[in-house]
């Protein structure tokens, strides 16, 4: 009964690892655009490569395809103007400089923003 217990689980294991789906690669002049996948098959994340670097914008989807990061590199780096978005509805700005934060601000659902119409 434990042989037979063990194969199943074994069986069980194997079909659904073989379920993943792996990430893709597409080649875009001298950069390399990687896409990787929930279990569901939505986009997760997706950014690029340059000389086996990140480089450029990576951006993460939650399951739902709603934008939860906004991420910059360069030469595999962070720089620049991070953004995470959270469900309460507030962004959090995170500014990089060459992998040192420089900044951060919380942006909150209610914070009254100037425009010029």
């Amino acid at each position: 009964m434990k042989k037979i217990l063990t194969i199943a689980f074994l069986c069980i294991a194997a079909i659904g690892y073989s379920q993943d789906i792996k990430p893709t690669y597409e080649a875009e002049g001298d950069l390399v655009k990687a896409t990787y996948y929930h279990e569901d098959g939505s986009i997760s994340t997706e950014g690029y490569f340059k000389d086996k670097k990140l480089t450029g914008i990576w951006t993460r989807f939650d399951k739902e395809g709603n934008k939860v990061q906004m991420a910059f590199y360069k030469e595999g780096k962070k720089t620049g103007k991070w953004f995470f978005w959270n469900n309460a509805g507030s962004l959090q700005e995170v500014t990089y400089n060459n992998n040192t934060i420089e900044s951060v601000n919380l942006w909150k659902a209610e914070t009254k923003v100037a425009t010029n119409k």
